[in-house]
């Protein structure tokens, strides 16, 4: 028996960094969204032991080995369980490796779904996880591995695995550009932390400095109101409206407010294709675009999915990768988790 489970992207709305920590991390805030692009992934459990990876269209930049996310998180599973057997993943990719979508933060926490499921079929115990340890070994694997285990729309703060599920943003239409290059996260805080350390700009202020721990906590603070106002001025439900009207004041509210990723600062100048990328959905009519993460991924939002399959033919036709899709609020992405028949 095999149970598959799609392993849905996100997008970041909004990315804040603050300074890099005692543990080597940076204290961020940012607002995650959960879309419909994704991955499969396959869980099957067999006689013997030992964990196997596979990946089906064998993108040598996926590991099969226990680096491999999926291979972390099934080794905490089974010993958190007690339970044994030879665990087969099977990673169908669709999604852009480094591309800032959190392909390898949600694949793995599919691999949980999956293995839990799987675990049920092929064993007469039903012990499960409790969500507190789902918590716990998600955020042990990685800290983008925590918002897939909420959905939708979902505040980050800490290092971004400290996770609280936000009132549901209405579906927008969005178009998902991505680049063949590929950003390093590590890299990509390498160049912030040298960045403010050599006397950047503070976007909140009218003077030049270097970013200090009080600085830093200052800004987050400021940045924390910014999203704060923003999040509470919206209507607190995910249903859609007639007309669109709240996907249209979504996008309204983002572009008065002026949030913003971070990561623009140091990865557009590394890399100014993705700079011209955004110019592109902007002129295909964009209200709002953004990278994604650290990148490579960008996407724009559009008011509706006429404009959103318009732009990305467009953009195709500029040579570049573009797909149009939604937002997924939280009950869409858990009804839509399952794969029917594997």
């Amino acid at each position: 028996m095999t149970v598959a489970v799609r392993s849905f992207a996100k997008i970041n709305l909004g990315l804040y960094i603050g300074a890099a920590r005692a543990d080597g991390y940076h204290d961020l805030r940012t607002v995650y969204q959960t879309i419909a692009l994704h991955d499969v992934i396959r869980v099957s459990i067999g006689r013997g032991s030992g964990i196997e990876i596979l990946c089906t269209n064998k993108d040598p930049r996926v590991p099969l080995d226990s680096s491999n996310t999926c291979y972390r998180i099934a080794e905490r599973v089974l010993d958190e369980l007690g339970a044994h057997g030879r665990v087969r993943i099977e990673i169908e990719k669709r999604l852009p490796v480094q591309g800032g979508l959190g392909a390898a933060s949600s694949n793995a926490v599919a691999t949980v779904v999956a293995l839990e499921l799987e675990l049920r079929k092929t064993r007469a115990r039903k012990k499960t996880l409790s969500p507190a340890a789902r918590l716990r070994i998600a955020s042990e694997v990685g800290s983008d591995l925590p918002l897939f285990l909420v959905g939708g729309t979902v505040l980050g703060v800490g290092h971004g695995e400290e996770v609280y599920p936000l009132p549901d943003l209405p579906p927008v239409a969005m178009v998902v550009a991505t680049p063949e290059v590929g950003v390093s996260t590590p890299q990509a805080f390498a160049d912030w932390d040298a960045m403010m350390q050599g006397g950047a700009r503070d976007p909140h202020t009218t003077r030049n400095h270097q970013l200090t721990r009080p600085l830093a906590s200052d800004r987050l603070f400021e940045v924390g109101c910014v999203l704060s106002a923003w999040l509470s001025g919206l209507p607190n439900t995910g249903a859609p409206a007639k007309g669109g009207s709240r996907a249209g004041n979504l996008l309204l509210d983002l572009v008065r407010t002026g949030i913003e990723n971070d990561f623009e600062k140091v990865v557009f100048p590394q890399y100014p294709e993705l700079r011209d990328i955004k110019g592109a959905l902007e002129s295909a009519g964009s209200p709002y675009a953004s990278l994604s993460g650290s990148g490579s991924t960008l996407y724009g939002l559009f008011r509706s999915p006429g404009e959103a399959a318009k732009a990305a033919n467009r953009l195709r036709k500029q040579g570049l990768k573009a797909v149009a899709t939604s937002t997924l609020t939280r009950q869409q992405y858990w009804k839509k988790s399952l794969v029917a028949g594997g």
